[in-house]
């Protein structure tokens, strides 16, 4: 759906939307123009489709094309292209993914609902039910009803639609990959509110399903609009490297030479980067120029164990570089991405990434939980798509203990942010956000056991609830039933610590300590108490952005703009988790940060 989408007004951008075009001409000139050749707008679309699905039926498509561009007609873009040229590109994304013929018919109509005449009732007697809860599952909540609540209820609503049908999230990463292709005719504070909340939310969202082809061009498009000065310099970087072709071409063939000699059969290929890895590693290394380094991706036709069979192969052509070996087949991501990574001394003694994956791993790797639509016959698909989709399960889970929409959006941001941890408790390997507490890992384990834990032991050492695991961590938590451990459980208070509050990670942790406290009431402890408590409460999660404060008047100003009468209200508002401490602070930074 469009970013902005309105009845019958200039909707969206146009294409590659550099700033400071003209959108009255351009309207005028797409009047005049489209369709701009004599085939049928529909054709690439199903020709795209029928290349991955051959014996499917494009006959739906093109009505599906036609209910859009009727409802739609009469509408334009900012860009001033007709509106239908969103809606076409969408699916044509999906089916470049390899989508299904359903994800493409609710893609040619995810915006009617929103933006037309045409009623979900009707879409669901033209199309079915399962089309119906596709389109509806990306559609926004009307702004002027739900005020400024609108885009947390939307991505609420979208997410436990996912719950039921994926496809919801990949038509809506679909729908925002266009809409950032052609964010270029926007004013600049549009722009950048856009791609920042597709950086937060949508990015993240892509790298969880795996879909790397679209993640890539997401991370191009949101460093060419946060940081586009950064973006020329990579991209001139890419366009101006000496000798990068030959060099790689040089690479690739020795590989190739070294595996056949070791009787391993793989494709060998270069793998460049993106622009906004480029620049990331440049960023996170300090370097002053781009940090590009040459990189290969080589794909063995055969079973995982081949993949170690390559690695030695690739390690006795080129000494490896010490430290840069990641197994992430044996430890997968937590998106199940599987590859072997090494760094190697190469020709000339260049250091040179090599990408060690299967054929199936190659796949996944491109097309994450699109692969099972894409390759439906290639086995294993529904076993592989339920463990991908475990962190939204989870994700579902704490949903409904959100007391709201923005604080739903809070958490989903800051689970989305986090890089992750894998620890072993009860047996098993538990999934936490880096820099997750045992009071964590309680939670994850049962709100009952997260209530009331008392002490842990990692890797057989008696530890504070409040230590950071690390990844392998073995953990054991003790609540006051453990007494025959040797923990005074007598002496132990019952429930959850209000400090918890101040280092727990998971939002699941978070809703649940914030739960106890709302369900059981705190006798004796006074408005000062709370105030001073509530206070504290603002510095730690300051602290996290490595902010301070070094008056109160900041925090007047905000009491004021939220409408409390007075800071100690606020305060107390904050203790009593009325309005979140994360919240808070963010609009603090914010408003300290514009009076600058």
């Amino acid at each position: 759906m469009d970013v902005d989408a309105g009845h019958g007004a200039a909707l969206g951008g146009a294409l590659p939307t550099q700033p400071g075009e003209l959108p009255l001409a351009r309207r005028l000139r797409s009047l005049l123009t489209w369709p701009t050749t004599e085939t049928d707008p529909v054709t690439h679309l199903v020709r795209a489709h029928r290349g991955i699905h051959a014996n499917t039926d494009p006959s739906v498509l093109r009505r599906a094309y036609t209910i859009a561009e009727n409802m739609h007609r009469g509408q334009f873009r900012k860009s001033g292209e007709p509106y239908i040229t969103h809606p076409l590109a969408v699916a044509q994304i999906c089916a470049d993914l390899g989508m299904d013929t359903t994800t493409l018919v609710a893609a040619l109509l995810h915006d009617t609902v929103e933006d037309t005449r045409y009623t979900l009732q009707a879409l669901a007697e033209d199309f079915g039910p399962e089309v119906a809860h596709l389109v509806d599952g990306v559609t926004k909540f009307d702004k002027a009803f739900y005020g400024t609540a609108a885009e947390a209820e939307t991505i609420r609503k979208m997410i436990i639609a996912a719950g039921k049908d994926v496809r919801v999230l990949i038509i809506k990463l679909a729908d925002r990959l266009h809409n950032m292709r052609t964010l270029g005719v926007r004013s600049p504070a549009s722009r950048q509110r856009i791609a920042r909340a597709t950086q937060e939310v949508l990015v993240p969202l892509c790298d969880r399903l795996g879909i790397q082809t679209l993640k890539r061009e997401l991370d191009d498009v949101v460093l060419l609009h946060l940081e586009p000065d950064e973006h020329a310099r990579i991209a001139r970087h890419v366009h101006d490297r000496p000798g990068w072709d030959a060099y790689l071409a040089e690479v690739v063939a020795r590989a190739r030479v070294a595996l056949r000699r070791s009787r391993v059969d793989a494709e060998v290929t270069p793998r460049p980067r993106h622009l906004y890895s480029i620049w990331k590693d440049t960023v996170a290394g300090g370097h002053s120029t781009p940090y590009d380094l040459p990189r290969i991706a080589v794909v063995v036709d055969g079973p995982a164990t081949d993949c170690y069979a390559a690695l030695g192969a690739i390690h006795g052509l080129w000494r490896p570089v010490p430290g840069r070996f990641k197994d992430f087949i044996a430890s997968p991501k937590n998106n199940l991405y599987r590859s072997l990574h090494t760094s190697v001394r190469g020709p000339k003694d260049h250091t040179v990434e090599v990408l060690i994956r299967t054929e199936e791993m190659h796949r996944s790797a491109e097309y994450g939980i699109a692969a099972n639509f894409r390759f439906p016959l290639a086995g294993g698909g529904a076993a592989a798509r339920a463990e991908q989709l475990d962190w939204l399960r989870r994700v579902l889970d704490w949903e409904q203990d959100a007391a709201d929409p923005a604080q739903f959006l809070q958490s989903l941001r800051c689970d989305l942010a986090e890089a992750q941890i894998q620890v072993f408790a009860d047996g098993r390997q538990v999934l936490l956000p880096a820099g997750a507490t045992p009071v964590d890992l309680a939670y994850e384990l049962g709100t009952e056991l997260g209530d009331h834990c008392l002490a842990t032991r990692i890797n057989g050492r008696l530890a504070p609830l409040s230590s950071e695991l690390e990844e392998g961590d073995v953990v054991e938590i003790f609540t006051e039933t453990d007494a025959a451990n040797g923990f005074d459980a007598d002496a132990a208070p019952r429930g959850p610590r209000r400090e918890w509050l101040g280092f727990v990670k998971s939002p699941h942790a978070q809703m649940q300590i914030s739960r106890w406290f709302a369900e059981h009431t705190e006798p004796g402890i006074s408005i000062t108490d709370k105030v001073r408590l509530g206070r504290a409460t603002i510095g730690l999660a300051l602290r996290k952005h490595n902010r301070g404060l070094a008056s109160d008047l900041p925090l007047l100003r905000l009491s004021e703009e939220l409408g409390y009468p007075d800071l100690e209200t606020l305060l107390v508002a904050v203790f009593d988790r009325v309005i979140e401490p994360d919240a808070v602070v963010r609009q603090l930074i914010d408003l300290v940060d514009h009076r600058q």
